[in-house]
């Protein structure tokens, strides 16, 4: 009895020896983080019973499953999603305040990922110079390859460039997206190499991009799909050439409508053409061959496209997350084969969220509705220069937000504040402006919570604007058909956050996460310092 005790106590005491060492020491071989676009987190749940077994359901059941996480700033597009996911902070830190925002300085406005300064690589098209210089923190990505004295590769992928830029961060080896219309390829930046790696080449030749010009039918029996609306409706955009948006599609008979490769991004089999590539790339990289931790950024950017298009309750929707959920299935299977099962993490997420298509819900007598933004800035205009007998006063008018023309202000000795007041108090008259900040009220006080928080979180004292609009709830500018997303309400900010694999619990929890505490969390888990303006928070729970 003596003799069994003994061994159970040197069981549990090198056991503590070995979890510990595993703890502090050890990382694992790679870091797949993946950011699936207009992702709402109830995706999981409506689907959940028509996934199969080695994907969605596979993370969920073998890794730990955050119920409620949130965005916990606003606007919510895939620019500052990206960043934010990455950096561990909010676009008042890091600076990607938009996809495209009015710049104060050069007067002009700018692209989050363009960068004049470089070159495509694999395209000759000008609209491809990109790089992350404008996002102006690290990412847990860059905080890896620095903690590895630049060992640990990162490469990022997705269809969309910022979606492939900004969490590979400005260290990363390679980022690469998809160049659709004429071309067909996956191409990069000279900020990153002057030539494709071969692997990359070899895959543009292979035809596999071309291999998806074929139909796109339902998975399964369309009859079937009882967890969303009617095929035939009216709250669907579609697609050129095709006079009801209704399943099949034929992809290869719509391309020449439908600006040739750019209908692969926009139907379901773009993901499965981004989960070729970053097989691929785990391969044509090494990543995960040897015992400093890699990093893998994978975007998948077309749900976010047949989201706008034909909207969160739509038989196409459906379709493209049962296609994805076999895409990462096979995914995952590529790492257990080429990593080791148990030799790599994932982190699963969305940049955003989406709205049911505001003409729907008002069918269902749920507010909602359609804001004309046109309309609202000539209003603004037109109020400002007959209040302040000035022209110019109004520099710009972009993303909810108002920009003043300080020279103008100063010439006329008009106060700043007084504008920001006037405008505020005639904005609210408005119908379907809900709220309404000046940079005064943002500047000097510290919200804790609301939308009023959330505003803050967003804000960029130099890049953002001096008024800040805030639109009804299910209230967009926008087209009648499709989704789009952007606000602080919870159909945005409510994102799925699965962690699986290497240092992870098995579980799930219902406490409120946040978007910011993913870059901290898998830093604990790398034992690397945070992104340099990270301020999330470790969880704790997920980590084993």
């Amino acid at each position: 009895m003596k003799k069994v005790f003994l061994i159970i106590v040197s069981i549990i005491f090198v056991s503590g020896i070995a979890q510990e060492k595993r703890t502090i020491n050890s990382s694992p071989k790679l870091v797949v983080g993946i950011v699936v676009d207009q992702m709402r987190y109830d995706y999981i749940t409506r689907f959940y019973n028509r996934f199969g077994e080695g994907g969605f359901k596979r993370m969920i059941n073998e890794g730990f499953n955050c119920k409620n996480n949130h965005f916990n700033y606003v606007p919510t597009y895939t620019g500052p999603g990206h960043a934010s996911v990455y950096t561990g902070t909010t676009p008042r830190n890091h600076g990607i305040i938009s996809n495209h925002w009015y710049d104060k300085f050069s007067k002009e406005t700018v692209y989050c990922a363009s960068d004049s300064s470089v070159k495509a690589v694999g395209s000759d098209n000008d609209m491809e110079r990109m790089s992350p210089h404008r996002m102006k923190t690290t990412t847990v990505a860059d905080q890896n390859r620095l903690h590895t004295q630049l060992k640990g590769k990162t490469i990022g992928i997705a269809i969309k460039d910022r979606g492939a830029i900004l969490p590979a961060g400005h260290t990363a080896n390679g980022a690469y997206w998809f160049r659709g219309k004429d071309e067909g390829k996956w191409i990069t930046s000279t900020y990153y190499r002057n030539e494709l790696p071969d692997w990359v080449k070899k895959f543009n030749e292979s035809g596999k991009a071309k291999s998806y010009f074929k139909e796109w039918n339902t998975l399964y029996d369309i009859n079937s799909y009882s967890e969303s609306g009617a095929d035939k409706n009216n709250f669907e955009a579609g697609y050129k050439g095709k006079e009801m948006a209704t399943f099949p599609y034929d992809l290869a008979k719509l391309k020449d409508q439908n600006s040739g490769y750019d209908i692969i991004k926009s139907s379901a089999y773009g993901n499965s053409l981004t989960a070729d590539f970053a097989i691929e790339a785990i391969t044509g990289e090494q990543l995960g061959a040897d015992e400093v931790t890699d990093f893998l950024t994978v975007s998948f950017s077309s749900t976010d496209y047949v989201g706008h298009n034909f909207g969160v309750n739509s038989k196409e929707i459906q379709d493209t997350y049962l296609r994805l959920d076999l895409d990462l299935e096979r995914f995952l299977s590529a790492l257990d084969q080429k990593v080791g099962k148990g030799q790599y993490t994932i982190f699963l997420t969305a940049d955003h969220g989406a709205v049911h298509v505001p003409s729907y819900l008002k069918s269902l007598k749920i507010p909602a509705g359609y804001f004309k933004f046109d309309v609202f800035k000539a209003k603004v205009e037109t109020f400002v220069k007959n209040t302040f007998k000035v022209d110019g006063l109004i520099e710009d008018i972009s993303n909810n937000q108002v920009f003043f023309n300080y020279a103008t202000l100063m010439k006329n000795s008009i106060s700043a504040e007084d504008l920001q007041d006037a405008i505020a108090h005639f904005v609210l008259q408005e119908n379907q402006i809900d709220k309404v900040f000046t940079r005064k009220q943002l500047e000097s006080t510290n919200y804790t919570s609301g939308i009023e928080a959330l505003i803050q979180k967003g804000y960029n004292q130099k890049r953002s604007g001096d008024v800040v609009v805030v639109l009804d709830p299910a209230t967009i500018s926008y087209s009648r058909t499709g989704s789009t997303h952007g606000s602080g309400l919870t159909y945005d900010t409510h994102a799925p956050l699965l962690f699986f694999g290497y240092g992870i619990k098995k579980g799930s929890t219902t406490q409120k996460t946040y978007i910011t505490d993913i870059a901290p969390t898998i830093s604990a888990l790398l034992g690397i310092t945070f992104p340099n303006g990270a301020t999330g928070d470790v969880l704790p729970f997920v980590l084993d």
